[in-house]
């Protein structure tokens, strides 16, 4: 996708061939800053410190993770080590757990003189796969968004609300909730998209908006509880939200608030739709209360950056000193809230049979 005219991917790999620099997300939207990272430790700093976010994403970044740290050393126990220690940065996102286990499927049966080789090509396919998924699950997106547009007068606006960032700042490129936005908006199709701010970290605000404007896409920033507003005076037409990981039974786990959206979105009769790849399914998770979840730090709440008049980037803090936060950084769907899901293999109802519908391979053997 493009920021100022100019396409980006979110990582990518060095001229050197085998170090590689990502958007450094927490300067967003302040500043577009590119870094390095020359090692699984780096990889597992940036996952960790949110540098690179979104679950797809983190599960390239720990991809190449892998890949460099095989590079240092080819050894099972090696391998074993740097698995262990990137897959526990994030705990919610099961895109991270998935990367891991396909690296480790690429090089575990091979001689050590060939395994970097190989962690290097899956570690691309992995980055690749994600994009070309991201884009035919805008295509089937595209068709819901149509669909609305074709009810409506000439011109007038498909009104989209989103949670969080699940735009291809989340991704490789093009993004999950946002790809249908991005493909319906360069089809002519007029569209609007409402940005939650998306407290605490403010993703909505400072990623969100920041790639859709890039991209010139018309959108507004409201703060999170506005949306039910928004949806009882008629101004959503459909709510898309990506995930960090779906149960085996339709339950979905997202940017804490998603819940509170769904939600109103069902109280009002507003489609919800939840946008995932196939990686995103944890089909060994029976239900939403079986999925962890993160607790984050408190400064996130208590805290908050913001430019000031000068252009200085600075912290300030927000609450009451000595009051004390809790910081749950995700919530869970249940699959009855949500309309259905829009996969790189179509769209499904949000049930155990309905993902099976387009991943029978799944289906177990009785």
């Amino acid at each position: 996708m493009k920021i100022n005219g100019k396409a980006y991917r979110t990582i990518w790999l060095a001229p050197d061939g085998w170090s590689v620099e990502i958007i450094d997300q927490t300067r967003l939207p302040h500043e577009l800053a590119m870094v390095p990272l020359k090692s699984a430790g780096d990889a597992a700093r940036a996952i960790l410190t949110m540098q690179v976010r979104g679950a797809p994403l983190i599960g390239a970044t720990a991809a190449y993770g892998m890949a460099m740290a095989i590079r240092e050393d080819a050894s099972d126990e090696a391998i074993d080590r740097a698995i262990t220690h990137l897959a526990k940065q994030r705990p919610t996102a099961i895109n991270l757990h998935w990367a891991l286990e396909e690296m480790r499927r690429a090089v575990q049966n091979l001689p050590r003189g060939e395994r970097v080789a190989a962690a290097y090509r899956r570690a691309a396919e992995i980055c690749d796969e994600d994009v070309e998924t991201c884009r035919r699950i805008g295509e089937h997106g595209l068709q819901i968004i149509e669909e609305i547009a074709a009810k409506k007068k000439p011109g007038e606006r498909v009104e989209v609300l989103t949670h969080c960032n699940a735009g291809w700042l989340a991704c490789v490129d093009w993004g999950t909730a946002t790809s249908p936005i991005y493909q319906a908006h360069d089809a002519g199709i007029p569209v609007h998209v409402w940005v939650d701010e998306t407290r605490p970290r403010n993703q909505g605000a400072s990623l969100t908006a920041y790639e859709l404007g890039g991209h010139g896409v018309p959108h507004t920033i409201i703060v999170d509880n506005a949306g039910g507003h928004l949806m009882q005076h008629g101004d959503v037409d459909m709510v898309i939200v990506g995930t960090d990981r779906v149960a085996a039974n339709g339950d979905v786990a997202n940017k804490i608030g998603t819940y509170l959206k769904a939600l109103a979105a069902k109280d009002n009769d507003v489609p919800f739709y939840v946008a995932l790849p196939h990686s995103t399914i944890d089909w060994a998770v029976n239900a939403g209360a079986d999925i962890p979840i993160e607790e984050r730090s408190s400064d996130e709440i208590l805290k908050m950056p913001g430019r000031l008049p000068d252009g200085s980037v600075v912290t300030v803090e927000i609450a009451a000193p000595g009051s004390p936060a809790g910081n749950p950084a995700f919530d869970v769907t249940p699959a009855r809230l949500v309309t259905g899901f829009i996969t790189e293999r179509g769209v499904c109802p949000a049930s155990h049979e309905g993902l099976l519908s387009l991943y029978p391979e799944r289906r177990r053997s009785k």
